[in-house]
């Protein structure tokens, strides 16, 4: 079956859902606003730029999930969801995702985004496989630390082997869309590397190498 990988940030959607998530909490007043959204916007900067450390900025994004009870932050993503998210959904990108499940291929998102976050937006999506960054958790809660290999950069190549790997698929035929310089290791492991609405320096790399540049907006 061959695959077709998406990334899921300023690609399906018009924007960034991890970004998105700090601005809520900012705007509920659920954090100390100015210095957390100082601290959002420049892990967000980094990210644009290339150079985010990405264990940092897991620790702080994910702190707050280890200081709440479940049954709240599910609350709290339902309104994200509603307010932040359903206006960001790409009616394109969901007409792509359409057309590769009716041609028979195996989905899938691939996001440096973590799993509290972007579980309900695959699901909204109607893509049932997720490889994000994960989230800690002990005895059915949030720790509030990262787990396993970040889904980013080289962390999505190694992710998707191993998940190939348990699920003996192959990158043979595959297509990956993605925005973002970010993704340049996966994009060159497949067959078909896609840039979507892609950041500049994506957008250089991919006329140089002529790889397919679509629009989902």
């Amino acid at each position: 079956m061959r695959l077709a990988l998406f990334d899921l940030d300023n690609t399906l959607l018009a924007g960034d859902s991890d970004h998105a998530w700090g601005e809520f909490l900012c705007q509920r007043g659920l954090v100390d606003v100015d210095t957390y959204r100082a601290r959002n916007d420049a892990f967000y900067q980094d990210y644009l730029d290339g150079k985010l450390d990405v264990h940092a900025y897991q620790n702080f994004c994910q702190e707050i999930l280890g200081r709440r009870e479940m049954a709240e932050l599910q609350r709290w993503h339902d309104e994200f969801m509603r307010e932040h998210i359903e206006p960001l959904v790409l009616a394109k990108g969901e007409a792509l995702l359409r057309r590769h499940l009716e041609a028979g291929d195996r989905v899938a998102i691939v996001t440096a985004t973590n799993r509290f976050i972007t579980g309900p937006i695959a699901a909204r999506l109607g893509v049932e496989t997720l490889l994000a960054t994960e989230c800690e958790m002990v005895d059915g809660r949030y720790t509030g630390r990262l787990t396993d290999i970040p889904c980013f950069q080289e962390g999505k190549v190694q992710r998707i082997e191993r998940w190939l790997a348990e699920n003996e698929q192959t990158l043979e035929g595959s297509y990956f869309y993605s925005d973002s310089r970010n993704d340049l290791p996966l994009l060159e492991r497949v067959s078909h590397p896609v840039a979507v609405d892609p950041d500049p320096t994506l957008r250089r790399i991919a006329e140089e190498r002529g790889w397919q540049i679509i629009s989902l907006r």
